[in-house]
């Protein structure tokens, strides 16, 4: 029951997408039915977002029981957005919600924590409120830290960012500026302070259990920017006394130092990320003063990078890692067999998470994905082995045939192995294939092997597409790394640009039909391509890209990050010689971008940027903007017009036929 009522709930959604589209940009453009999914406590109720008209998300409880789906409340996705909903009590939900609000030269992101009950009834706003008299902007509305505290009422710990106000003509100004922590009920709002307001804190950890155990400080620069210094200190069981745990240094896209991200109570240690011969790996550090540090898990080919954590103490359980496919190590005995025995079970979609337990793990909220699988959530119960499907998270592509990824590697032009994925039509014997080149985003990223939409409707549409994990990407430590994509740009770009010739080499692309797209850094790639190399690629598709780094230097200038964003880019002739909108002469190729007006990450005027220069150069290229939209265009109708729209502009630039 509860399956079939969920399904058709979210086909009842994804109907009302545009149908200007085609089908396949349709179907491929749509969102994911479940953007983010939790289980009550008692499993006996389950939270679902899912995306409604244009950017819209709407949260839904499900009864486990009889599968009665009851609408809770929505985000219009401009100017609120609805990012996560998490259980505080059987009744109760906590919701993450994100405002932007122009502060009269750009959009602002004010993040604020909602209280509301499973029908929708009593909401509350959690988060602190500020006055008129506050001496700055609070855009930090709190981050709930501990959801057991004691309590079965849906009290909660929660990170309070207290600004300082004007005193004059009062004297109930709150004086106090930095961040805290408070218990708070997510009912009554009753709530007390569990750790004074301390300038320069930036987070705390808990034990899970109600106690707070690590503190991270970061100072600031003479400007108020960050400081690259971040000192963390503990406190050791049944102590209010700080010591020094340890200290990280940032500098630009590296980090030095351990970085504590969970305390285990009963090993009385915590777990966290730290080098070890050149590749990050997981490492604990006993919290009793004696700095006892021991790896728990390590590679030397990639970086650990994931720690696995369930259940409402947000115990650790296992961490994950990168080799030709993410692969989990559990160190809790009896997941390590329920994951290998569900692989079995659900052949097809090998990537198996456990993604909520309720609050005595008896039962487990599960997806399971692959490739060739979008992925779909099932409801596992310990006490009788059975296994329910709650939903897929794409129905819109169940009669649609996927096409396999096959992990790969491919020589650069000074023989470093770069590793990606290729990615073939269905039915194609790989050969004289119109071709795309897809560098990921970032650049402190990778791609993984896995579902991927646009991957998968271009190879609905008859290419063959490349996904290069160019030097610069994350997971294949240090020295892979470099310094990072923007300031090692020129082998970066270059990595990408030798699997264009490789795949010429192979035969598997004509170098007559080779494009390159690219979305967020992947877009800056696209376009630095033809700085590089301007007759490989035969048409360029760009999406929010990064297109001149001192204009993004200057987008952060602002804000307290300017420091980290100014080493990562660096300063040198290097930096305008790798910014396309300073080489705007040097295209060969047509271009088209994409970028939405209210995009945080990278801003509109980017593009704008680019589309002037390279008019001006007498260069073909079209700029399409969105409006109301940011980094992501979560817009079901929007993606599926742009996806139709890269389609026709590829096949027109490299003169292939129409798509079937």
């Amino acid at each position: 029951m509860l399956r079939h009522l969920l399904a058709g709930t979210a086909l009842l959604l994804v109907a009302s997408v545009a149908q200007a589209a085609s089908d396949a940009a349709t179907r491929f453009g749509a969102r994911e039915n479940i953007q983010q999914i939790s289980l009550s406590p008692d499993g006996k109720h389950i939270a679902v977002i899912q995306p409604s008209a244009g950017a819209g998300s709407t949260l839904f409880t499900v009864s486990v029981a009889d599968g009665t789906v009851t609408p809770v409340t929505r985000g219009s996705g401009f100017p609120d957005r609805l990012l996560g909903c998490y259980w505080s009590s059987n009744t109760r939900l906590t919701c993450n919600v994100q405002v932007l609000v122009n502060d009269g030269t750009q959009y602002l992101g004010f993040d604020r924590i909602l209280a509301v009950d499973l029908d929708g009834k009593n909401m509350k706003m959690l988060s602190a409120r500020t006055t008129d008299r506050a001496l700055g902007n609070d855009q930090d509305g709190g981050t709930v830290i501990d959801w057991q505290t004691g309590t079965d009422d849906g009290g909660v710990l929660m990170t309070h960012n207290y600004v300082a106000e004007a005193s004059t003509g009062t004297h109930l100004a709150n004086v106090d500026s930095g961040l805290g922590v408070d218990w708070v009920d997510t009912t009554t709002l009753k709530h007390r302070v569990i750790e004074q307001p301390r300038g320069g804190a930036t987070s705390y950890l808990t034990d899970g259990h109600g106690a707070v155990r690590i503190m991270a400080v970061r100072g600031t620069d003479s400007s108020g920017y960050d400081a690259n210094l971040i000192r963390y200190s503990f406190r050791a069981k049944d102590s209010r006394s700080w010591q020094l745990l340890g200290t990280e240094t940032i500098n630009g896209s590296v980090s030095v130092g351990f970085t504590p991200v969970a305390v285990d109570r009963d090993k009385n240690v915590a777990y966290g990320f730290d080098v070890a011969n050149g590749h990050t790996a997981l490492f604990s550090v006993a919290l009793d003063g004696s700095g006892k540090r021991e790896s728990v898990l390590a590679r030397d080919d990639v970086d650990v990078d994931a720690l696995i954590r369930l259940g409402r103490s947000r115990r650790v359980v296992g961490a994950s890692f990168v080799t030709d496919r993410r692969e989990t190590v559990y160190f809790d005995p009896e997941l390590k067999r329920l994951t290998q025995s569900l692989g079995k079970a659900l052949p097809g979609t090998p990537l198996i998470d456990i993604v909520d337990a309720s609050a005595d793990e008896s039962k487990l909220l599960i997806v399971a994905r692959g490739d060739v699988d979008p992925g779909r959530y099932y409801l596992y119960d310990k006490t009788n082995h059975h296994l329910d499907e709650v939903l897929p998270t794409r129905p819109q592509l169940a009669q649609t045939k996927l096409a396999p990824v096959k992990p790969m590697t491919y020589p650069a032009a000074d023989g470093t192995q770069i590793p990606g994925y290729l990615t073939l039509p269905p039915g194609s014997d790989g050969k004289n294939l119109p071709t795309i080149v897809m560098p990921h985003g970032g650049p402190d990223s990778r791609d993984e092997w896995g579902f991927d939409w646009l991957v998968q409707f271009f190879a609905n549409r008859g290419y063959a597409v490349l996904q290069p994990n160019f030097r610069g990407s994350t997971g294949y430590g240090q020295a892979y790394f470099n310094k990072n994509g923007f300031h090692s740009w020129q082998t970066a770009i270059g990595d990408v640009n030798d699997g264009g010739r490789w795949l010429i080499k192979q035969g598997i692309a004509d170098p007559a039909h080779l494009a390159i797209v690219g979305w967020s850094y992947g877009g800056y790639a696209a376009l630095q391509s033809a700085v590089l190399d301007p007759n490989l690629f035969k048409a360029i598709v760009a999406v929010a890209p990064v297109t001149d780094l001192e204009t993004l230097r200057q987008e952060h200038s602002g804000f307290t990050d300017f420091p980290q964003v100014d080493a990562q880019i660096g300063h040198g002739p290097y930096v305008r010689a790798g910014s396309p909108a300073q080489n705007a002469e040097r295209f060969a190729a047509p271009v088209l971008l994409f970028h939405g007006d209210r995009d945080q990450n990278v801003g509109i005027g980017e593009s704008r940027l680019m589309a002037s220069r390279l008019k001006s150069a007498g260069k073909p290229v079209e700029l399409v903007e969105f409006h109301n939209l940011d980094h992501q265009l979560d817009d079901s109708t929007v993606r599926a017009g742009m996806l139709d729209k890269m389609d026709l502009f590829l096949r027109t630039s490299m003169q292939l036929p129409p798509a079937p």
